[in-house]
């Protein structure tokens, strides 16, 4: 069996930034990703942008099908611009409260209460960016979409080229099954025939204790009936179609009958999965210590690609 070479496979390991001018200021976007067996996202906006998180995550989920995703984003101001604005409103609501609830605690005298209005900036709705206005305009989130996408290309792009690694050596570890499976082919036979060998000698010391006949059918047919139930010509097969759906899936090749995009990891996980019970089966039928030993060194490889795959999307 041949394996190519080809690749369609992304990490679900990376991280990507973008930067750049917009009305609120200069915007940074930062992203990191690890795995995950669904999606998940943790997204921190500044105050500008509160009410935003869902419009930036269906733009991640447009990249993204699997993986933890963090993902923030920060504010620079512009020379010139005011930072913050006192909402003297809500202020002198704060304040008209507070100086009631020392009255009516009888505080007035007390030198130990102050009402600090530099401390009041701190309470809720008080102070506001100079630019939330400009953040609810149409202007703004063309602006923080360009600068997303670009983070989100470098994300992606960074994902492929470990993918791309990690698909090498996926497709080396089934070069070494494919071989280890043309050996079990080779090798299954020979377990019949010694297992042949080894009744015919047992049954001649026997007959020879006790005078005995036997007739060399009935050996022949005990012979056949365990080569029946040691047979793994139908796993090999099937352990052989499942390397080259692997492949497939790796290349891109294999198309869902849905029509959608599915996560490559996810379904290169159930397709090692059934190898490793195609494995299991071959074991646990043949007799052959060569076969056994080669039953060990395809499950060694199988896990050894098992371990990578959860980290692909």
């Amino acid at each position: 069996m041949t394996i190519a070479t080809a690749t369609n496979v992304r990490s679900m390991t990376g991280q990507g930034n973008a930067a750049g001018m917009t009305d609120l200021g200069n915007l940074t976007i930062e992203l990191r990703t690890v795995n995950n067996r669904g999606f998940k996202s943790t997204i921190r906006v500044p105050e500008p942008l509160y009410g935003w998180e869902s419009k930036i995550e269906s733009v991640v989920r447009e990249y993204l099908h699997r993986g933890s995703v963090n993902l923030s984003i920060t504010i620079d101001q512009a020379p010139g611009q005011t930072p913050v604005q006192i909402n003297e409103a809500i202020l002198s609501a704060y304040a008209r409260q507070c100086r009631d609830a020392i009255r009516q605690a009888n505080l007035d005298g007390d030198p130990q209460v102050i009402l600090n209005v530099a401390a009041m900036t701190s309470l809720p709705g008080v102070l506001s960016s100079a630019q939330n206005a400009s953040a609810d305009s149409n202007q703004v989130w063309p602006q923080v979409h360009e600068i997303l996408v670009a983070a989100m290309r470098q994300l992606v792009a960074m994902r492929e080229r470990e993918g791309a690694h990690m698909a090498a050596t996926l497709l080396e570890e089934c070069s070494l099954i494919a071989a280890q499976v043309d050996a079990v082919q080779s090798l299954a036979p020979q377990a019949a025939e010694n297992y042949r060998l080894r009744l015919d000698a047992k049954v001649k010391r026997v007959l020879q204790d006790y005078d005995v006949d036997v007739h060399a059918v009935d050996l022949l047919r005990e012979v056949q009936v365990y080569a029946d139930k040691a047979d793994v010509s139908e796993e090999v097969t099937r352990l052989d179609s499942h390397l080259k759906l692997f492949q497939s899936v790796l290349n891109g090749d294999s198309q869902p009958r849905s029509g959608r995009d599915e996560p490559t990891g996810r379904k290169l996980d159930f397709v090692i999965q059934e190898m490793f019970r195609e494995t299991n089966t071959i074991g646990s039928k043949s007799a052959h210590s060569d076969v056994a030993a080669v039953v060990v060194e395809i499950k060694c490889a199988l896990e050894r690609m098992r371990e990578l795959i959860q980290n692909l999307e």
